[in-house]
């Protein structure tokens, strides 16, 4: 996010940090990077040692799911996927300390750039990727990993409906926002049937370790090659969960991607943002850079098409 938290100061994540990882920090900086989980970084008497991480729990965290996810993420670093870049434990071998609406976590800060702005534009990225992500997919999984649950609800339209049915009186976006879900709700209906139907479907796909989020926002490169980053979203499912950002950059064919099942998670995404954002506005807010950002992002995912693939593979 691009604000810090208001319910959570610097000063209290850098005492969480020395007492749970690390007791010659020496200071944290808020850092705007990212969109929903609020980040740090974490200075050493050697500079910049650690990148903590705040998760706030709700609808799409609670502190189970975040346990076994980045507990999931160090096993299989452990288990010897370099590109891999897990969370700390603690020194009493958790990996979450609990504060405020969520918990802090911790990962080695690491000097890279981040790859991209969400697609691969980079035929040598694209080539990494596959190699890194069929690994991760070979993987055994790691005890404790959970399986994919759908997360859109049958009546995820009938719920819109009803929300969108007064005005939203909440903030600059209110309105704006209210509309435009009020104007794609035989949309959104449609979507959600298709969604729930070959979520069905995935019953009978083979499952496997996934990412869950693999665009490039959620890579660096570093001198030793890509590292994944933001492993919240570990889990067991179809192996297309993670290979969106592939088949949108033309290398559908490359990766055997299930093309029922690519559609399932990008409605997924799809709708899991509408919902998420039609809440967001229909609360008080106050026309924040987030704020900017977050309604942008919901009259995308009310308008844009279906991410098919271009018509040849890039290389």
């Amino acid at each position: 996010m691009l604000g810090p938290p208001t319910e959570l100061t610097d000063l209290e994540v850098l005492r969480l940090v020395r007492a749970a990882w690390d007791d010659t920090a020496t200071g944290v900086e808020h850092l705007a990077v990212g969109f929903g989980a609020h980040h740090w970084r974490v200075d050493g008497p050697a500079g910049p040692s650690l990148f903590a991480t705040y998760d706030r729990f709700g609808t799409r965290h609670t502190v189970d799911s975040l346990t076994s996810a980045y507990a999931g993420a160090i096993r299989l670093a452990d288990a010897g996927l370099e590109f891999v870049l897990a969370p700390l434990r603690t020194r009493s071998g958790g990996v979450l300390v609990p504060v405020a609406q969520g918990a802090l976590s911790c990962t080695p800060w690491v000097d890279a750039a981040v790859v991209g702005e969400g697609t691969v534009d980079d035929a040598d990225v694209a080539v990494a990727n596959i190699a890194d992500l069929a690994r991760l997919h070979a993987a055994d999984p790691p005890a404790g990993l959970p399986g994919w649950a759908p997360v859109v609800e049958p009546d995820t339209g009938d719920r819109l409906a009803g929300l969108v049915a007064n005005p939203w009186t909440t903030g600059p976006y209110g309105e704006r926002a209210r509309r435009a879900v009020a104007g794609r709700l035989p949309a959104i209906a449609t979507w959600a049937r298709r969604y729930l139907a070959l979520a069905e479907a995935a019953a009978d796909r083979r499952w496997v370790v996934t990412h869950g989020e693999t665009h490039t926002r959620n890579q660096l490169m570093t001198r030793d090659g890509i590292r994944f980053v933001d492993w919240e979203s570990l889990k067991l499912a179809p192996r297309e969960r993670d290979l969106a950002t592939l088949v949108q950059a033309g290398y559908g064919a490359r990766v055997d991607a299930d093309p029922e099942m690519v559609e399932l998670f990008d409605l997924e995404w799809r709708l899991a943002e509408i919902v998420a954002y039609a809440h967001w506005f229909a609360a008080p807010h106050t026309g924040t850079d987030d704020d900017r950002i977050a309604y942008d992002g919901l009259l995308d995912e009310l308008d844009r098409g279906p991410w098919w693939p271009p018509a040849s593979d890039p290389r």
